[in-house]
């Protein structure tokens, strides 16, 4: 749409209200609202001014102001709103320079598309997700001085197979069996539809949805793949809708990496793929049917792993997911089926146009436009750097002998350590001023500052349980 035309909508939709998002730093939307009558065709070269300073690791007090940006092609009706709504995604800019703003996760990941152009390799990088993602129907939490809880409860819970439900008519899948049932046990079949049909309505494409393997109401829904940048906006959007969904229908969405002690925990696999004149670059004669390009791409993914989880897995929780036994990729390698591995290459379909490469260690919790982006520069630089990723581990692990797995890396075991390796592994990043020191240096600082080091100063529940009696 043309700024024209998304004001040809509002007075058609008889809009009352436009709504301007944004992403902040840590990977959360933002927003406020403007009557649609104030909405005109300079606001989208001009911008709106707001208060940069309140959002997280942005602006200091004394340069608060910054301005959003409309993107008339994210246009689109809000279908949760009481009032007609028009919702716009946003760029951010410096009022001053009216130049991109360089923490903006929006402008990263436009800078890495066009970056990834400028070196002549590749023209198009797609992103399809895989959203993993529980729904409860019941949660509470507090962290407090003297207290420290949570609680979730599930109607299909495994927990709750002896509650007196007048009548409990059982059917409620066990840790770890919640893969692909049927309803009556699959109790958010329809849930599921209705999240997949109001994005359908909002232009997102889904490939499939269904219960994964957990108890307690874990779901997955597919997205379809899309450039960059579109495929970072539609991860957002496909949160809102799943989380609004679920509140309309009296119960609570959560993409928390690992909500579950004892049971798998929630990802988000993503399928990459590089085009060049319409042609798959990842296809080839090698093996699972990879290209040179296609091996040298994973080879880069590998190498910078440990500092790419600082992006795909931003969270102290995160790490309760990445351990062994829960099918969550421990392993710093690649294969074309084991599921243990962080790369997987997918050979369900012998078309080149198929081949892709899943990097299955990210999980909802990352922020997609710096984890799509990151993700592009460390395979741009295995490929300009002719990386090998070493042989593959198509072996289950589990039947290995430990001096074979002695040799096979593992994923960092903390945020912490993911932090350290970004920090000791960036300037893969920094090429083409994609990543910039100052976004490098304010995301270790925030999440060392606000995440890991307010839980270590925390007691945890489990240490009453192991230390009260000492």
């Amino acid at each position: 749409m043309t700024p024209k035309e998304v004001l040809a909508q509002i007075r058609q939709r008889e809009v009352t209200t436009v709504d301007l998002r944004f992403m902040d730093f840590p990977g959360v939307w933002q927003h406020f609202s403007i009557p649609a009558d104030s909405l005109t065709e300079e606001t989208f070269e001009e911008g709106i001014g707001f208060d940069g300073s309140s959002v997280v690791g942005w602006r200091a007090i004394n340069e608060a102001d910054l301005l959003v940006v409309p993107q008339p092609e994210t246009v689109l009706i809000d279908p949760f709103t009481a009032q007609p709504t028009l919702t716009m995604v946003c760029n951010i800019q410096d009022p001053i320079t009216q130049q991109d703003y360089t923490r903006d996760p929006r402008n990263i990941a436009r800078k890495a598309v066009s970056y990834m152009r400028s070196t002549g390799l590749a023209d198009a990088c797609e992103i399809a997700p895989e959203l993993e993602f529980f729904v409860f129907d019941d949660v509470r939490y507090d962290q407090r001085g003297h207290e420290a809880f949570y609680h979730v409860d599930s109607v299909e819970g495994s927990w709750n197979r002896g509650r007196v439900e007048r009548p409990n008519l059982g059917y409620k899948p066990g840790s770890g069996g919640g893969y692909f049932p049927c309803p009556p046990t699959d109790t958010l079949a329809d849930l599921r539809s209705e999240m997949a049909q109001r994005m359908a309505e909002c232009g997102i494409a889904t490939s499939a949805h269904y219960h994964e393997v957990a108890t307690g109401g874990q779901c997955e829904i597919d997205l379809m793949p899309q450039s960059l940048v579109e495929s970072a906006d539609q991860v957002m959007l496909a949160k809102y809708i799943i989380r609004n969904v679920a509140r309309r229908n009296g119960r609570t969405a959560t993409f928390m990496p690992k909500p579950l002690y004892g049971d798998n925990g929630s990802g988000m696999h993503i399928h990459l793929t590089l085009w060049k004149n319409d042609a798959p670059l990842l296809a080839g004669n090698g093996y699972a049917g990879l290209s040179d390009l296609g091996m040298f791409a994973i080879g880069g993914l590998l190498r910078h792993a440990p500092a790419l989880c600082a992006f795909g897995n931003p969270t102290t929780n995160s790490y309760k997911r990445l351990v062994p036994g829960f099918e969550a990729p421990t392993k710093l390698s690649y294969s074309r089926r084991n599921r243990t591995a962080i790369i997987r290459i997918p050979i369900h379909s012998p078309s080149p146009r198929s081949r892709r490469i899943e990097y299955r260690c990210p999980d909802g919790a990352a922020n997609p436009y710096l984890l799509f982006s990151a993700m592009l520069m460390a395979a741009l630089d295995g490929i300009q750097n002719k990386i090998r990723p070493g042989d593959p581990l198509d072996k289950d692990i589990y039947d290995l002998q430990p001096e074979e797995l002695e040799n096979v890396p593992e994923t960092t075991k903390s945020l912490e350590a993911s932090l350290q390796a970004l920090r000791a592994d960036h300037e893969f990043l920094l090429r083409g001023d994609v990543f910039t020191p100052d976004v490098i240096d304010t995301w270790i600082w925030y999440k060392q500052a606000h995440e890991v080091e307010a839980l270590r100063v925390r007691p945890h529940p489990h240490e009453f349980t192991l230390y009260y009696d000492v």
